[in-house]
């Protein structure tokens, strides 16, 4: 399960950004993940109700964003989403190859106190 390592890593990042800023607890991390990323939301949860115990997030909440698919076609020179993994065009029906969306892993926010 690499979801552990992930939050581990986030869970650490945090903390120390949150000590540096003279915080004493850690309420919510709020995290974008790209549905491209094969990270799982639940496992995601799991992991860092786990990680969490003993620091100043005990108590805090993991919020995350899924972040769908978008594209770019390059023929009509507009970005769009796909729902699937073909990233056809829905206007000219073309495949795309530029990915621009869908593969995020970050936090977006960290509320402190």
């Amino acid at each position: 399960m690499h979801e552990l390592g992930i939050v581990q890593s986030t869970l650490d990042c945090a903390v120390k950004s949150a000590r540096a800023s003279g915080a004493t607890r850690i309420h919510t991390l709020r995290m974008r993940v790209g549905v491209l990323t094969g990270i799982v939301p639940d496992s995601l949860t799991f992991a860092f109700e786990v990680a969490r115990q003993g620091t100043m997030a005990e108590e805090a909440v993991l919020e995350i964003e899924l972040a769908p698919v978008s594209c770019w076609c390059a023929d009509c020179q507009k970005e769009f989403s796909s729902p699937d993994l073909l990233y056809e065009c829905p206007e000219c029906h073309q495949a795309s190859s530029q990915l621009r969306k869908g593969r995020e892993l970050e936090v977006v926010s960290i509320e402190i106190s």
